[in-house]
């Protein structure tokens, strides 16, 4: 990409009951945001504005429904749903067809080449399972329409990286779900990804699973001794710097942090709790692994605040400034 063009972002409005509309209205009038990336909101404007008088914020301007028209930040009318069809903070499944609407948009817009890159509100998985769409997450509708298999989360900022070699998982199918072969894979895409945002070598750091990293088999089914030690040493043949595993209720230590590029968590609330508690205003959610960049905040629909005019937009605009940066080093 050209120094002198911006990159174009695919911002999804997310779940229309949520707070994503107004995170996104908010996001159009940050002017910082506007002289690093040109972000388009995959959206209803009608939604966009109902909740702009709901919040007391600007209404939306440049709205298009032509996606090739818009040459600064606006909006890209996709008329997926009413303002009749939903009541803002419940859950239905109009709101949950809507945000998959947004997001398959922005996903087929990334692929032509239409936009340089995706970030996305959140949606609401209650909602999409309402509407018939059988995908726990933005994450693995993103890998299954781009025919990714090699794939993971990953949570970062200025303070703590963590990826996740499984996710949207309950804990009772986690154990089954470890082998060598996927630890390996996540160390090995977020050893890339860490690589590409340091300009460096970055140091990993592995957690175990269970309390005291399996005390050498006597917690767990020995997933250490099968599985997670095993990858750490392939990797570790491979020439990729990474310690452990250690046990996961010590190894995010301030000390520790500081010391460590990126984390590699084995299943979602291990890295998602302290994350959230370090960073929840600022984290950023990227997706490793897909032939498109998409970024993400870091936060639900938080429905208990949504279209009150009280949501934090500061995640969302770290998750577009991050697309940006990555845009443009492609």
């Amino acid at each position: 990409m050209s120094p002198s063009v911006l990159p174009r972002i695919a911002v999804t409005m997310g779940d229309p009951a949520g707070v994503g509309p107004e995170i996104c209205l908010r996001l159009l009038q940050d002017q910082q945001i506007r002289l690093q990336c040109t972000p388009i909101i995959f959206g209803d404007a009608q939604v966009l504005e109902q909740a702009a008088s709901h919040c007391n914020l600007p209404n939306p301007d440049n709205i298009h429904t032509d996606l090739a028209s818009i040459q600064t930040p606006g909006v890209y009318d996709l008329k997926a749903i009413k303002s009749t069809d939903f009541e803002p903070a419940h859950i239905n499944a109009h709101t949950g067809l809507a945000a998959y609407t947004y997001l398959t948009a922005a996903i087929d817009a990334a692929k032509n080449k239409s936009i340089d890159a995706i970030a996305t509100a959140p949606l609401n998985k209650l909602a999409l399972n309402q509407a018939g769409i059988d995908f726990p997450g933005h994450t693995e509708i993103l890998a299954d329409q781009t025919n990714t298999e090699d794939f993971c989360m990953m949570l970062t900022s200025q303070n703590l990286t963590c990826s996740f070699v499984t996710a949207h998982v309950g804990y009772s199918e986690v154990p089954a779900l470890l082998t060598k072969e996927l630890i390996l894979d996540n160390i090995r895409i977020t050893h890339q990804a860490m690589k590409r945002l340091r300009g460096r070598e970055p140091k990993l750091v592995i957690c175990g699973l269970n309390p005291h990293a399996g005390e050498q088999g006597l917690f767990g089914n020995q997933e250490e001794e099968k599985a997670i030690i095993p990858a750490t040493k392939a990797a570790r043949d491979l020439g990729i710097n990474i310690e452990g595993p250690f046990p996961p209720d010590t190894v995010f230590l301030k000390w520790r942090r500081e010391k460590t590029d990126a984390f590699i968590c084995m299943y979602h609330d291990q890295g998602h709790i302290p994350f959230k508690a370090l960073a929840f205003e600022e984290g950023v959610n990227i997706t490793l692994g897909l032939p498109i960049i998409r970024t993400s905040v870091d936060h639900g629909t938080a429905l208990d605040i949504a279209w009150q005019g009280k949501a934090n937009v500061t995640s969302l605009c770290e998750a577009v400034r991050l697309a940006g940066q990555l845009a443009a080093g492609s």
